[in-house]
């Protein structure tokens, strides 16, 4: 698979997730960075392949990342004959009265959920790997902490659990320690979290149109490489790119609803320079990394369900550009009464964020890279 020698990660996972007795781990894990392969042998290693009955869970955020967690133990495990995956997700519909036979379940919460209580088609005692990939997305989404929770709660104590996650904010940390017991954690040193590459920029607009304005006013004074632009929902994403198209713009748009596939050929042809500007939600904040993406635009600050600012993913986001110490520039669209948040994201990183005058041409033709 083209591995040569371990990531960091690997490096200090793999010794742990391999080891008899097994041991529990807790990892903070940056996508991109070598995990899923890590668990996967983890689970390959403690299957049993003559035995037809679930052995290994592993539960995912979105049904996208459970299929890319399957190809990947697909790839890895095409030598272990017999081995073979199944995905409990919504959609993927067992007949009534039909066994589960297939050793690894990868799924998300719900479903899982209802494959073990409800149609009891897993048996959660034979369990013997449990994992938990990117934990910090399943606290935010509605109900999967409790539906993971209560998996868990079903395993037989010598199952083996690991639990990754990007980000671990005291909410990750609580949950985590909540579910695995005595376990070993590998926290990585924050790549210093600094955005002192990235200047920020902010533009105060009434609303969407103002906001559109704005952007090409920016879009046409300064020399852009490619542009990331960042909506809070698929409604203003859908919107947008449009508006973009229709002004003889290439861009493409990146959303939930589209299939793996097609959000694989898009990133592509982004990489490959083919359009210039991405237009996306949340979806994307993590694990694009195009390097020659300059420019990072909130057309919607990004606010959680609480309608606080929402810090982790706004630093993924504008992260997206000025990698690897590279300079880059983020632009932040916001209407008035947004201003507070603004300024919260600013104390919280203790970066400053300057304001711009959309309609000031001069003062946006001197920003430099």
């Amino acid at each position: 698979m083209g591995f040569n020698r371990p990531s960091k990660i690997q490096e200090m996972a793999l010794p742990m997730m391999l080891a008899h007795p097994p041991q529990n781990l807790i990892a903070q894990s940056q996508s991109g960075t070598g995990k899923t392969a890590a668990f996967v042998l983890a689970m390959l290693s403690r299957v049993n392949a003559l035995k037809l009955f679930p052995q290994c869970l592993c539960l995912a955020p979105t049904y996208e990342l459970a299929l890319q967690t399957g190809r990947v133990v697909e790839r890895m495990g095409k030598f272990c004959v017999d081995v073979q995956v199944m995905y409990a997700i919504r959609g993927n519909r067992i007949p009534r009265g039909m066994d589960v036979t297939k050793q690894i379940v990868i799924g998300t919460p719900g479903t899982v959920l209802d494959w073990c209580f409800k149609r009891k088609l897993i048996d959660l005692t034979k369990i013997r790997v449990f994992v938990l990939d990117e934990a910090d997305v399943m606290i935010d989404t509605q109900g999967f902490a409790d539906q993971s929770i209560r998996i868990q709660r079903a395993l037989p104590s010598e199952c083996q659990m690991l639990l990754f996650s990007a980000t671990f904010e005291d909410s990750v940390w609580q949950f985590a320690e909540r579910i695995i017991p005595d376990p070993n954690v590998i926290k990585l040193r924050k790549e210093e979290l600094t955005l002192n590459n990235i200047r920020q920029y902010y533009v105060l607009c009434g609303n969407r149109k103002d906001k559109y304005q704005a952007l090409c006013n920016i879009y046409g004074g300064i020399t852009i490489g490619q542009a990331i632009i960042f909506c809070q929902t698929r409604r203003n994403a859908k919107w947008l790119t449009v508006e973009m198209m229709q002004d003889g713009h290439q861009v493409s748009l990146l959303s939930g609803e589209l299939t793996v596939d097609q959000r694989a050929s898009i990133i592509q042809r982004f990489r490959d320079g083919k359009e210039k500007v991405l237009i996306t939600t949340n979806v994307c904040a993590r694990g694009i990394d195009v390097k020659q993406v300059t420019i990072v635009v909130n057309f919607d600050l990004p606010v959680n369900q609480a309608e606080e600012p929402d810090y982790e993913t706004y630093l993924h986001r504008i992260g997206r550009t000025g990698r690897f110490g590279k300079k880059g520039l983020a632009f932040n669209m916001i209407e008035v009464d947004k201003l507070p948040l603004l300024m919260k994201i600013q104390d919280h990183f203790n970066s400053s964020i300057k304001q711009l005058d959309p309609e000031d041409m001069d003062e946006i033709e001197k920003i430099e890279y």
